[in-house]
C-alpha cells in the first residue's frame, strides 16, 4: 500500500540527527520505522559516490534469505535523484536493496530526505563504520573521514556514535602504523590490541613479523616491544629516536582537535620540551591565535 510521505525535516541537524536516521541494523536491532513511501524497486537506484564497492555475496544471500520471509524491517533512505525526479536515490540501505532484488521483491519501504550531496556523502561514510564486519583501520579511516572532511572532532564522534572517546583516539592511532602492520590486522594476522602495542615504534614491521611467527599474546606483545625485536638491527651514529606511543597519541589527538599539524618533541628523561603547530594559512593562524585567547 502506497503511503503519502511525510514532509522532510530541514537541513543543518548535525551528526545525531542525521545517525537517528540510519538504521544500525538490516533486521533485527533498531526499532523499526514507518515508511514514508513503498515504491517499485526499479524506480530506486544506488548513489553513484557510495565509498563501498564491494558486498559479500554469502552475507547478502543470508539478507536475502531474510527478506523474503519476513520482509525489510528498516525502510531504505533515499533521496530524490538529482538527475531524474521519477528516480530515488540511495542515501543507506544499498545492502537491502541488493537482498530485495535477490528475494524478488516487487516494491520497497522508503524513507524520503532531502539530503544535500555532503549529507549523503556523511551518512555514507557513517553507515559503512556501523557494519559488523569491518575491521579495525576501515573503522578508523572512517573516524578520520568524518574529522576531516566535516570537521566533527573526537568527543562529537564518540558521542553521536554510542562509543567512548578513547575507542576512537586508539583507533585512530593504527592509521600510524606502517602500511605492511595495517595489512596484517585487515586480514586478521595480528588483534588491534597487538598492533596499538606497535604504534609508534621504529621497527613496527619486523616487530609484527615476529608476533605472528611465535604466535604471541598482546601482553607479550607489549613486552616484546619494549625490547625490541629478536633480530636486532645495527644502529645508525645519529638516527632519530622514536617517539613513544604516548606522545604520538597527544600529536594526532591535538592535530585533530585543531585542525592543524602538531609536533612535540619530548627528550626522554626531561620534564621540557617544545611543540610545533604548522599553519596552512593565515586564516589558520588567526583560528588558532583566537582559540589560544580563548575568543
Amino acid at each position: 500500500m502506497t503511503r503519502t510521505p511525510k514532509k522532510a525535516r530541514g537541513l543543518g541537524r548535525g551528526l545525531s540527527a542525521l545517525m537517528s536516521d540510519v538504521a544500525t541494523d538490516d533486521t533485527v536491532s533498531a526499532l523499526p520505522k514507518r515508511p514514508d513511501l513503498v515504491v517499485p524497486i526499479e524506480s530506486v537506484q544506488p548513489n553513484p559516490d557510495q565509498p563501498r564497492r564491494t558486498f559479500a555475496e554469502d552475507a547478502l544471500r543470508e539478507l536475502s534469505n531474510s527478506i523474503a520471509e519476513k520482509g525489510i524491517i528498516q525502510p531504505l533512505i533515499v533521496r530524490n535523484s538529482p538527475s531524474d525526479e521519477n528516480i530515488y536515490e540511495i542515501v543507506a540501505g544499498e545492502r537491502r536493496w541488493r537482498a530485495a532484488q535477490m528475494a524478488k521483491l516487487h516494491e520497497i519501504p522508503v524513507l524520503v530526505r532531502s539530503y544535500d550531496d555532503t549529507e549523503v556523502l556523511e551518512i555514507a561514510i557513517i553507515e559503512n563504520i556501523q557494519r559488523a564486519d569491518l575491521n579495525p583501520v576501515d573503522e578508523a579511516n572512517g573516524y578520520k573521514q568524518l574529522m576531516d572532511r566535516f570537521g566533527h572532532t573526537q568527543d562529537k564522534l564518540a558521542s553521536a556514535l554510542g562509543k567512548s572517546r578513547s575507542h576512537i583516539a586508539n583507533l585512530l592511532r593504527l592509521l600510524n602504523l606502517p602500511s605492511e602492520v595495517q595489512t596484517y590486522l585487515i586480514n586478521g594476522q595480528i588483534s588491534a590490541g597487538h598492533a596499538r602495542a606497535l604504534v609508534g615504534h621504529d621497527q613496527a614491521v619486523a616487530l609484527a613479523r615476529e608476533v605472528i611467527q611465535r604466535k604471541l599474546s598482546v601482553r607479550e606483545t607489549e613486552q616484546l616491544a619494549k625490547k625490541g625485536p629478536s633480530i636486532k638491527r645495527r644502529s645508525v651514529p645519529g638516527a632519530p629516536v622514536p617517539k613513544d606511543a604516548d606522545t604520538v597519541q597527544i600529536e594526532n589527538e591535538l592535530s585533530a582537535t585543531l585542525g592543524m599539524k602538531v609536533t612535540i618533541d619530548h627528550p626522554a628523561g626531561s620534564d621540557g620540551g617544545k611543540m610545533v603547530i604548522g599553519y596552512k594559512s593565515l586564516d589558520q593562524l588567526d583560528d588558532l591565535l583566537r582559540a589560544l585567547s580563548g575568543n
